[in-house]
């Protein structure tokens, strides 16, 4: 079987039937009529046909999932009918499907019918037989597809990912009472005033068969069907700013037969749809940049919905749909429901409209951190000019030290220690000011650790910039009320135990732990003894000669721990790095 076929099922004949079991295993208050592929809410009897509501029924073939048997459940469907892969169900399924959530003499049935002929066919069939056995049944055919350009005499437009929109208002509807007649107003209303227009990447492929077509991997195919059918034009991959300019300027072109106007001022509801391959990070771009673009068109968007609605399989691709809203539609569209796969978007509380957000200022929260926080000790001037060149000095450093530290990095991990520490310290370097007007706290050494933190936190990223965040922030804490060299020294062990807590490394383990532990222990039995300069200078001295033992020992932590040993022959880059960095600030200390 090629690659593009791999799939995790059990053999192909069965795979539609064991999808629809596991959906009802997983959401028992959804049940399978015996012998078909037709799913049922449990309580159709009493809380639907029971209670004189509308029962509302819809399917089609299967490898669209969640559609549509996702959408069964409280304040959506009723009932959904599913057919082979890509294939319209049977009439005698539909049929069923209708009788189960029907009666003589009820309320009635509304059916949702894509816009595909075989949809049209099979289930016209079955309304209509159902019609002749004296049920009551409305249709609404759902055709929203705005991809056609032609004027010529087609099959229509497909029904697309709006057919979910239009069920979900229907089933609000439904609950609140609404006649079979009012909710075909309303549904066919809602269909001939929204439109959807779809992007494809790749193609998928039907279990047990090859791709349903090929597309090179560096084009994307405007306004493809979710069965494979061929789309209005191939173009080269373009940006995700630039594919959504291209699908709303198509989908909103007057010249195009087939077009939503959209205008400054509508209100409209959108929804960004996975076809099934693509990343919740390329949706949630293309949810941003829809929304720009349509807010910058002065279009209101009072409701946004972006996840896995409608999909073909494993395509990659998305399509978007917009809805025209009224104060009805939004409200029935806001309405509960329980059904398994209807996203319902986090408004903030009391909210009615969606507006996108601005961003929370970051310095209010800071401020108010700050003006609650521990009073902090300070340092005189002359203390804090040596915390200056000490930092200045040790930014430099380790900027002049990337590539080295890049190139000792290639043997154990990715290449990039040396970028990152150079990241941070440009940050810090950046931020320094100058010494009479420095820009960090200087003066107050705590909270230039918790700054430190914060930096390296920020502009360092990955395992380090978390590492060397932890140490700075539990170094702070030593430093609250007294700052002199045994509160220094006292600062290191605090950071060290963070980094061994939290990292899981541990001294001895081939990491920057290494020269950090040794200097502590260097340093720390220095200070009654000698001078504070002297202590810390055996501190360094000690960090160096660890950094280098590094190159001898068996890493048991960090990416070098799923090296072979056999493979590392240098000192660890991020032990050297604090070698560096401490014999930075002794150089400072003692010119």
């Amino acid at each position: 079987m090629p690659a593009a076929c791999k799939k995790l099922i059990n053999n192909v004949e069965q795979c539609v039937d064991e999808n629809l079991e596991g959906l009802v295993a997983v959401n028992p208050g959804l049940q399978l009529l015996e012998g078909l592929r037709v799913v049922v809410r449990s309580d159709v009897g009493p809380n639907v046909v029971g209670a004189g509501k509308v029962s509302l029924l819809s399917g089609g073939g299967s490898g669209h999932e969640p559609a549509h048997a996702g959408y069964v459940g409280p304040g959506m469907l009723t009932a959904a009918v599913a057919g082979s892969v890509f294939a319209s169900p049977p009439p005698h399924s539909i049929l069923a499907g209708i009788k189960a959530v029907s009666a003589p003499g009820s309320v009635g049935c509304m059916v949702f019918i894509a816009n595909y002929t075989g949809d049209r066919l099979n289930f016209g069939l079955a309304v209509e037989r159902a019609r002749h056995q004296g049920l009551s049944v409305g249709v609404v055919v759902v055709g929203e597809d705005c991809a056609l350009a032609t004027t010529d005499k087609t099959a229509g437009r497909r029904g697309l990912t709006g057919a979910l929109m239009v069920m979900k208002i229907c089933g609000a509807l439904s609950d609140e009472g609404k006649s079979l007649e009012e909710i075909v107003r309303v549904a066919k209303d809602a269909a001939s005033n929204m439109g959807t227009i779809g992007l494809s990447l790749t193609p998928c492929s039907i279990p047990g068969s090859g791709s349903s077509f090929q597309i090179a991997d560096d084009e994307m195919e405007l306004g493809l069907g979710v069965h494979g059918e061929a789309g209005v034009k191939r173009t080269k991959l373009v940006s995700a700013k630039e594919a959504v300019t291209m699908m709303i300027d198509h989908m909103t072109n007057p010249t195009n037969s087939t077009h939503l106007p959209v205008k400054k001022g509508d209100r409209v509801a959108c929804m960004i749809n996975n076809l099934g391959g693509t990343s919740m990070l390329e949706l949630n771009i293309i949810a941003k940049e829809t929304i720009e673009l349509l807010e910058s068109r002065g279009v209101v968007v009072e409701r946004a919905y972006c996840g896995t609605y409608i999909t073909s399989l494993e395509m990659a691709g998305i399509s978007i749909t917009l809805l025209h809203l009224d104060d009805t539609l939004r409200r029935c569209l806001d309405a509960p429901t329980s059904a398994p796969a209807w996203p319902r978007p986090l408004l903030p509380p009391g909210a009615v409209t969606r507006q996108t957000p601005s961003r929370m200022p970051r310095e209010t929260i800071q401020t108010e951190v700050i003006k609650t926080g521990p009073t902090m000790a300070t340092v005189g001037t002359a203390e804090a000019n040596l915390l200056y060149d000490c930092l200045k000095l040790a930014g430099e450093r380790l900027v002049a030290m990337e590539s080295k530290l890049n190139e000792l990095d290639r043997e154990s991990g990715d290449g990039d220690c040396g970028s990152t520490m150079s990241r941070g310290a440009q940050g810090i370097l950046a931020s320094l000011g100058s010494k009479e007007k420095p820009s960090l706290p200087v003066s107050c050494p705590g909270e230039l650790a918790l700054t430190l933190a914060s930096a390296a936190e920020d502009t360092m990223g990955g395992s380090s910039g978390g590492l060397y965040s932890l140490f700075f922030t539990a170094a702070a804490v030593c430093l609250q009320n007294t700052v002199s060299p045994t509160t220094y020294c006292e600062a290191l062990n605090a950071g060290i135990q963070s980094m061994m807590k939290y990292g899981g490394a541990e001294p001895g383990d081939r990491t920057m732990l290494d020269p950090l532990h040794s200097a502590w222990m260097a340093w720390s039995a220095a200070l009654s003894s000698q001078s504070p300069v002297d202590a810390f200078r055996l501190a360094v001295e000690a960090a160096e000669k660890s950094a280098e033992e590094t190159a001898k020992m068996k890493a048991h932590a960090g990416r070098a721990s799923y090296v072979s040993a056999d493979h590392l022959n240098n000192p660890d880059p991020g032990a050297r790095a604090v070698a560096v960095w401490m014999r930075a600030v002794l150089e400072a200390l003692s010119s």
